[in-house]
């Protein structure tokens, strides 16, 4: 039977504990047994054992979210899946930071990303957690933060006098014997979304973290929402309540890359805004940003690339010409074919395709599935006396009543 939670952390909060973790090498799956039975041998219990191995293990995932101060803390499974990646956390602080906001509860503050990041720029935050083992983490986390508290404490039961902002990273999943469900209800989340907009009815500067499928509707009349996504993955709506609402934006994209950061922007409500024309598959294709749909902004990007539609319900954008933009990812039109898998399959034999991306929007295709039809039979690596086989990219989409299938070159 696995450990619960509180069972892999609770052996780490002492001084063994707490030296054989630090004294661990960066965790290798492969070298895991082996350093199990070395540790035993060394007189370690397997219970210390156990939990050393499982957390160097999730420091090391930690790292994607995290960088180097993830070799300093400690997580749960749970805690990390949910936990706000660093840099974007970076930017949450920053917004209390330029509104002038001196004290933050952090209700729900989970292993303590959005409160380490607030406590970094000199804010004083009080960061709450309801439960015990992930609180413990928490406090282990903020150790090296003077201006940092953790509370064990349910978020709605915690007094806000003299605390001018407010963030909170309600609870979207259930945990079980069975793993962690996602719950879609924004007033079953822990806590509810109207429990934010109280607090930001009293005037407080509040900001709430939600998860990028939040469906227009359910965004509160009074708030800004930010989509916000890190190389390409949407990662949280976030909503922006009083002073840490920006003037004259309702909804905006920002898009967190390799290039640095780049945002977009509205004052429009959802479903107003300019509206794109339509026009035929040619020159170049964009697939706009995950943020930048999860915003309604694609008409404004295909209007920036002085662009089309390819089809009004979908979001694939063509222009004449290649422009370079934070907000799409570009592809030379090839050739435009109509979506028959007998004449696709032709074509992947005839082109001698071995390798095949397939990107859809707007139908059922299932890409893995077709990718086993078209290359039934083929051999997709080096053969002996044959070169190695060609990669093609096709994108699967509606235009009207028809279905589409391009071929497109990735433009680096």
């Amino acid at each position: 039977m696995a450990q619960a939670p509180q069972d892999q952390i609770a052996p780490l909060l002492t001084p063994e504990g707490w030296e054989l973790l630090a004294s661990l090498e960066p965790y290798r799956e492969e070298k895991s047994f082996e350093l199990n039975s070395a540790l035993r041998k060394a007189g370690h219990s397997p219970e210390l054992v156990s939990a050393v191995l499982t957390q160097s293990r999730l420091r090391t995932r930690a790292a994607a979210k995290f960088g180097e101060f993830a070799r300093q803390m400690l997580f749960t499974q749970a805690g990390l899946e949910q936990a706000t990646r660093l840099n974007v956390a970076a930017r949450h602080a920053q917004r209390f930071a330029e509104a002038g906001i001196r004290h933050v509860a952090d209700l729900g503050c989970g292993l303590a990303a959005d409160s380490l990041a607030l406590a970094s720029m000199d804010i004083t935050v009080t960061a709450v957690e309801m439960d015990e083992t992930t609180a413990a983490c928490a406090t282990v986390n903020l150790i090296p933060f003077p201006n940092a508290t953790v509370v064990h404490a349910d978020a709605t039961s915690v007094p806000l006098d003299g605390i001018d902002g407010v963030w909170l990273d309600p609870a979207r999943r259930v945990t079980s014997t069975s793993g962690t469900k996602r719950i879609w209800d924004p007033e079953a989340f822990s806590p509810p979304l109207s429990f934010a907009e109280a607090l930001a009815a009293s005037g407080k500067a509040v900001g709430v973290k939600m998860g990028p499928a939040m469906p227009h509707d359910s965004v509160p009349a009074d708030c800004e929402a930010q989509w916000v996504s890190v190389a390409g993955d949407v990662t949280e709506v976030a909503l922006w309540f009083n002073a840490v609402r920006r003037p004259g934006i309702r909804r905006s994209a920002l898009v967190l890359g390799s290039q640095g950061a780049a945002e977009l922007t509205s004052g429009e409500e959802f479903g107003a805004g300019p509206a794109a024309p339509t026009g035929p598959v040619e020159g170049y294709l964009y697939e706009p940003d995950g943020a930048v749909i999860r915003a309604g902004l694609v008409a404004d990007v295909a209007l920036q690339l002085g662009g089309h539609l390819v089809d009004e319900h979908i979001a694939y954008i063509c222009a004449p010409t290649l422009v370079d933009t934070p907000y799409a990812r570009a592809y030379k039109v090839l050739d435009v074919m109509p979506y028959n898998v007998k004449a696709l399959k032709a074509w992947v034999k005839e082109n001698g395709i071995g390798v095949l991306d397939i990107k859809k929007r707007g139908t059922a295709v299932t890409p893995e599935e077709l990718r086993k039809q078209l290359l039934s039979g083929r051999n997709s690596g080096r053969t002996a006396g044959r070169k190695a086989a060609k990669t093609a990219t096709l994108v699967l989409t509606r235009i009207g009543e028809d279905r589409v299938a391009i071929v497109v070159e990735p433009v680096g």
